[in-house]
């Protein structure tokens, strides 16, 4: 459903949060290490965080990512979603379409327009708060 830059974004966030929540920055090393993605793929993706304002980026010596505290709870999955892969997601068709509209559906479409619009609620009403707080408290895991 999400393209991999978009997984690992989601799960380099959620890391920079809960490292974020403890007044630690984080490198880039460090964040690839932990979502398991290449060094050089995961640059690109913390650069499209940070031009989004999602993440912070500091240089120098004590440098390394990190969110500002108060931003933890407003940013939405959403707006991490949106800043990697953009609104396709909520648009597209679920086959891979060019073209797949209510007049000239796919075979899935009007299966996979009720999935998207949950699936749009949900990124929206997520906060990157609960989905750290999970990875703080050992409820969920970053990787098996």
């Amino acid at each position: 459903m999400f393209s991999k830059a978009c997984e690992y974004g989601i799960k380099a966030t959620i890391y920079i949060a809960v490292k974020s929540m403890r007044q630690e920055r984080v490198s880039l090393k460090e964040i690839a290490e932990e979502v398991d993605s290449p060094v050089a793929f995961t640059a690109k993706i913390l650069q499209s965080l940070a031009k989004n304002g999602i993440i912070d980026s500091h240089k120098g010596p004590t440098g390394g990512f990190q969110i500002e505290e108060t931003k933890i709870d407003t940013i939405k999955l959403h707006d991490i979603v949106h800043a990697i892969d953009g609104d396709k997601i909520f648009s597209g068709c679920g086959l891979g379409l060019e073209q797949c509209d209510a007049r000239q559906p796919c075979p899935v479409h009007d299966k996979f327009v009720g999935i998207r619009d949950n699936l749009k609620i949900m990124l929206q009403n997520t906060s990157l708060y609960e989905l750290a707080t999970g990875l703080e408290i050992g409820l969920t895991h970053l990787k098996r």
